[in-house]
């Protein structure tokens, strides 16, 4: 099922230039649209600086996380086994987790917590990510779907710590 969706999908790409110059663009500059949103908050009000604490927190889990699964398990990409077009050059580490859409996921799902409409948008903008990630040909659908799943996992869990950490703070 895996390789039939990833098919579905990969075989669009280098048919239409207008998409994939998006995708493109999605896979490779989107995180950039991120990292201004988290900048923007951080600096708007000080209510919105325990957002950006969290996010960092969550990105961090992130991090750790792709980085044990590695050190466990490997996956090869999809150009790596099969003879498909990629429409940009890629490293042939591991496909899961994709960190792109696992780091999309983390923090949209941290600020959906806090603004639903905005973490709505960001979340519409993660799917398209990892929709990205298949059309230019670096993962396979079974990759987002993971890396979604982890990374708004990481986001719940900075936000349990976040909380235990305030509830253990003395009242001033």
């Amino acid at each position: 099922m895996d390789l039939i969706l990833f098919q579905l999908i990969n075989r669009l790409s280098g048919r239409f230039s207008t998409a994939d110059k998006l995708m493109i663009l999605i896979s490779n500059r989107v995180r950039y649209v991120y990292l201004f949103i988290i900048v923007v908050i951080l600096f708007k009000n000080r209510f919105n600086k325990k957002i950006a604490l969290e996010t960092g927190l969550s990105v961090a889990f992130s991090l750790a996380a792709q980085f044990f699964i590695h050190l466990f398990y490997f996956k090869p990409r999809p150009f790596m086994k099969r003879r498909i077009g990629i429409l940009i050059p890629s490293k042939t580490d591991s496909s899961f987790p994709s960190k792109h859409t696992m780091l999309a996921f983390t923090v949209s799902t941290t600020v959906l917590m806090y603004h639903r409409t905005l973490g709505t948008i960001m979340m519409w903008m993660s799917a398209l990510t990892g929709l990205s990630r298949i059309w230019v040909g670096h993962h396979y659908p079974s990759d987002i779907v993971g890396s979604a799943f982890l990374g708004s996992l990481a986001s719940l869990a900075a936000r349990i710590i976040s909380y235990s950490k305030l509830d253990n703070k003395p009242d001033n």
